[in-house]
């Protein structure tokens, strides 16, 4: 699968973009979660949508493998950024608009976009979300699992970044916790990329975590006038399935797909057949 990958200027970063297939067919933007990169969206998943007529879209964030870094533990930047930066992606590709597919931060930021530039926006698929984004804790909503909470409470102390071995060990560590499934040799493999294509890996794996969300906006989430398709794991360990009901109840017209078996991660190989079908009816043109 050909891809055009080019370094785009937007607000005051510069991010790498990626982007597959003809720019005639409607467009997918998809916005990854903290700490993640381009990279965690699936070259084949991503095939798969091309193959049916989808011009599909991936980028990496601020602090995430090409894109501009920022000190360690002192981004200059918030949630509301990485939605304009998104906006500002679309502009510079010459896309008026585009349907949006974001995992958790990064479906705090498709929220965020379809809310403040919802001219940018022309549906939102939105996984292992919550409904005002992460950051804001709803108290109404279940508590992440007794093991995340105690992950919170006592981190693994962090590796030696330049120690490759000990990074990939420390990735693969990391996703872990949130997979129903867990794929160990496939993770391995992703995570060794990652690294080897990483600008600032200990950037990566620290400054999204620490950003400010901003306002809150759950309570705007029933404005919001776009098509929205949310997708929620069956077994979230950060988000129990309640947030994504919660979201989905929340945002007028919303379709609910829970995925069996799955985790806060991004769309497992198993939920492939029920995840590409929904998108791609989700995202035909009108």
């Amino acid at each position: 699968m050909s891809t055009t990958e080019q370094f785009i200027k937007v607000n005051d970063a510069e991010l790498c973009v990626q982007s597959y297939g003809d720019p005639a067919e409607p467009a997918i933007l998809l916005l990854h979660g903290a700490g993640h990169s381009l990279l965690n969206w699936d070259d084949e998943f991503i095939g798969q949508l091309v193959a049916v007529g989808r011009y599909v879209i991936r980028y990496d964030s601020r602090d995430a493998g090409r894109s501009t870094s920022y000190p360690v533990g002192a981004p200059t930047y918030g949630l509301s950024d990485l939605a304009a930066d998104a906006a500002g992606v679309l502009e510079a590709l010459g896309i008026p608009a585009a349907h949006v597919v974001g995992m958790s931060q990064g479906a705090g930021v498709a929220q965020l976009l379809a809310l403040d530039h919802a001219d940018r926006v022309l549906s939102v698929t939105l996984a292992s979300a919550t409904p005002g984004g992460p950051g804001h804790w709803n108290t109404d909503l279940p508590a992440p699992s007794d093991e995340i909470q105690e992950l919170f409470a006592n981190e693994p102390p962090q590796p030696n970044w330049t120690d490759r071995a000990a990074v990939i060990d420390y990735l693969v560590e990391a996703e872990r916790p949130y997979s129903a499934r867990f794929d160990d040799n496939g993770m391995r493999e992703l995570a060794g990329r990652i690294v080897d294509r990483t600008v600032n890996i200990a950037a990566q794996l620290n400054n999204p975590f620490l950003i400010s969300a901003g306002d809150p906006w759950r309570e705007r989430l029933a404005g919001l006038r776009v098509p929205a398709l949310v997708f929620h794991g069956t077994d979230d360990p950060m988000f129990p399935i309640g947030h994504g009901r919660a979201l989905a109840a929340e945002i007028t017209g919303a379709d609910f797909l829970p995925l069996e078996q799955t985790g806060h991660e991004v769309f497992p190989r198993h939920t492939w057949e029920t995840v590409v079908p929904a998108i791609l009816k989700h995202t035909e043109p009108a």
